[in-house]
This record gives C-alpha cells, structure tokens and sequence, in this order.
C-alpha cells in the first residue's frame, strides 16, 4: 500500500512548531448575507435551499475560495474542505442527495488549489483535510423515547454515507480525512471504517484526524463515553491526529484538551469555538483573549495544531499565530504496554 506523503510532511512540520489549522466557515459564509438565489443557483430541487453551506462550492465557489485564502493569508497551515454536511443524510433535508458526490470533489479541489497556491508563493508546506461531519443521526441512541432499543439507522448504512463522502473528497485532492465534532463514538467507528475501506480500495495510505465534542464539563460526548474512553476506542485505527472542537471556548476547554494531551500517543489537534454564544446566539469574543487562552495551551505543551471552530474569524486564527510563535510543539505520550479496554469509561489491565 503506498504511504502517505502529506502525512509524513505534517509529522515532520509539526516536530518544529506548532501548526495551525482554519476556523468557522459557516460564521464567515454569514457575512456574505446570500439570498436563497444565491445558494440555489442553477439548481431546481424542489426545496428551499439557503442555509446549505455546503451547495455552496458548486453555486458560489468565487464564496468558498476567497474563505479559505483569507485563513491562508491568517497563517493556516491547513485548510478544511466546506464539506461538514455534504453527506447523503443532511442533504436529504434539502433534496439535495444526488449533488453530494460533485459537492465534496469540488470542496477538496478549491481548497487544493488554495493551499498549493500558498505553498508555492513561499515553500511552506499547506494541507488539505476533508472535512466529515456527524449526521444528524446517531447509532448509538433512540431518538424515540419510548423505544430505547429503535435505531433511525444501522451500522452499515452510515458507512456507506460516509464512504460516498470520503471518495469525493479524496477525488478533490484532499490530503486527510477529519472526521470532526463526533458526538456519538460509534458514528466515529462508522467513518473510520468507512475510510479503512476506500484505502484498502485505492491501495493508498488515507491518513485520518479524528476530533471528539464534549456535550457538557463532565467531559463526555452524547453517546456517554469518557475523553479516556474515547480515544481507546478510536486508538487502533492510528490516527495522524486525535483531538477535541466546539464544545466550548479555550479556556472552558482547556481541561479537556490537558487529559487527552496526556493520554494520546500521536499528534493533537484543538480547535474550541471563540467562547460561548451569547443570547442572540452570536459569538461575540475577541481575538486577542482566544489568542491569550491558546498561548497558555502553547506554554503548557499541550498541542501541536490549533484552530477554530464556530464563532471563530481569519482574525482568530491570526492571532493564535501570533500565540504559538516561539513556543516547541507538544510531545506525544508514551503509554506503557497494557490492555486498554473502552466501555463509558476506560479499563485498562497492565501487561
């Protein structure tokens, strides 16, 4: 099988720094206040389709490209593909199911262009990861509350959803597959299996990042599972990068990110939301406290790529470059042999 060159370029990148990835693109796309037009294009799907981000790169790409040039031009070193909802679940709200696979080969290729633009202009490496949302499904939970045992989806079915996606991207040119803001650890067993396949299909190496969200200070996701638990789970499929996003901001996160920092023996990424909405649901703080809080991250050798999630600006990322310049790059856990199991939380029996 042929190894990834992208991932071994990041490894080495992030041996001497701390890299940076992007923020929000949906906090971005609203500044733009398009019309239904605009999101719809050429498109007729017999439904309302403002507010598909996503249908974005095919009706509005001059949008999603400027996006992602203005994170470069911030200082990402990688860039994600506006692909969040760009799977055959979400788009189904939208009748928009059949667009699905021109969505994420035209996702991954702006932001292919973007990042070997930048690249070009002053040899640093930039990378491309294809962004894989959740679904608004869940295989571990019943949304019908008196059915605990009912299932709206099994195992394979979502597999296939995000097989469908992680073709495209990778179709597009995207250098890793995240499979980002996972609320449910089984959901995140179907994408990675789902990326297992398509690299066993190609016979190349399709490097994953893997990004848990917290429902609440506890610090587990909605399926009940521990951040220890977690990455116990997801461990075996030897991820480039392990991590948290949303949830919350840096400093609400910074507890979390302090356990996995210790337990992961691979890089972390964290990219929190720029603090918390306010009343009206907007996010109102500045980048220069997200830039505070993520320099103390960096003074504690507690990650090796940082970015944002929603709320977060090209000005919020900016300033966490200025953050982390200068600080050495976490270094990765050592685990000593032992079992480690994952229930809701961990059991680990030493060798």
């Amino acid at each position: 099988m042929k190894k990834s060159i992208a991932a071994e370029r990041l490894r080495e990148e992030a041996s001497k720094r701390i890299l940076l990835t992007d923020g929000a693109f949906g906090t971005m796309i609203q500044r733009y206040n398009l019309d239904e037009a605009a999101y719809r294009g050429k498109y007729e799907l017999g439904h309302d389709q403002k507010g598909n981000n996503d249908l974005l790169v095919l009706t509005r790409p001059d949008v999603i490209d400027a996006i992602t040039r203005a994170y470069l031009d911030a200082g990402s070193d990688m860039v994600s593909t506006n692909s969040f909802n760009a799977n055959k679940i979400s788009q189904s709200d939208y009748n928009a199911e059949s667009l699905v696979t021109d969505m994420n080969r035209q996702a991954a290729a702006i932001a292919r262009k973007a990042a070997d633009e930048y690249q070009a202009k002053d040899g640093r490496p930039r990378f491309v990861a294809g962004a894989v949302g959740p679904t608004n499904k869940t295989l571990s939970l019943s949304p019908d509350v008196n059915d605990p045992g009912y299932r709206a989806i099994d195992f394979d079915h979502l597999k296939e959803v995000y097989a469908h996606q992680v073709s495209g991207l990778i179709e597009g040119g995207a250098d890793f597959i995240l499979i980002e803001t996972i609320f449910d650890t089984l959901n995140a067993k179907a994408g990675i299996m789902a990326v297992l396949e398509e690299s066993q299909r190609l016979q190349r190496e399709i490097p994953m990042m893997i990004s848990m969200t917290i429902t609440d200070m506890s610090g587990r996701n909605l399926s009940g599972h521990s951040i220890e638990a977690f990455w116990y789970a997801v461990r075996h499929a030897k991820p480039l990068t392990i991590g948290l996003n949303c949830s919350f901001g840096a400093d609400k996160l910074r507890s979390h990110v302090k356990t996995l920092s210790a337990l992961a023996d691979t890089l972390l990424m964290a990219y929190p939301n720029a603090g918390l909405p306010n009343d009206l649901g907007q996010y109102d703080e500045m980048p220069e406290t997200t830039g505070h809080f993520i320099e103390e991250w960096a003074q504690s050798g507690m990650v090796n790529i940082v970015g944002g999630c929603c709320g977060s600006t090209p000005e919020h990322i900016a300033a966490m470059a200025k953050a982390v310049k200068g600080y050495p790059p976490r270094k990765s856990a050592k685990m000593a042999p032992a079992m480690r199991l994952a229930g809701l939380d961990p059991m680990i029996v030493p060798a």
